[in-house]
């Protein structure tokens, strides 16, 4: 389950995205417009900018912003970055692989092989959902609901 940690910071990135050409966004500004608990925000960002997915400046015109354009910042990144590796188990992480205690044989394990199955699709998709490519998705479905009579 996605937790809420990486759930708000995937929202505060969609905005910093959807703002990219405006500059820096003051957190405060963004807890306020994402309904995410300032405090908590406040963290999550410090931890994207410590994993070079944020920027951060101080002072009169301060706040965060994308450190690469937002089609190069993808949620497999992002979820990774705040939650760790994207594995139910550990022993088919790509990141934070460990054999598990009590298998004795990795290669003929059918929980490992049905979870190194869910990991593959995990992460193809985040990894393929782009913030920039998000955003489109978003503004597609607004379009559509604004259309209708």
């Amino acid at each position: 389950m996605l937790t809420r940690k990486s759930k708000y910071g995937l929202k505060a990135l969609l905005l910093l995205a959807r703002e990219h050409d405006r500059g820096p966004i003051l957190a405060s500004e963004i807890a306020a417009r994402e309904q995410i608990p300032a405090k908590f925000l406040q963290l999550i960002l410090l931890e994207l900018k410590r994993r070079g997915i944020l920027h951060s400046r101080r002072g009169h015109g301060g706040g965060y912003q994308l450190a690469r354009d937002p089609a190069a910042i993808d949620f497999g990144e992002i979820v990774r970055a705040l939650d760790g590796p994207l594995a139910l188990t550990p022993c088919v992480s790509l990141t934070a692989y460990r054999r598990c205690d009590e298998c004795a044989d990795e290669q003929r394990c059918g929980v490992r092989l049905v979870m190194k199955g869910v990991r593959d699709a995990t992460a193809r998709i985040l990894e393929g959902a782009s913030l920039a490519k998000v955003n489109r998705a978003v503004d597609r479905v607004n379009r559509r609901k604004r259309v209708r009579p």
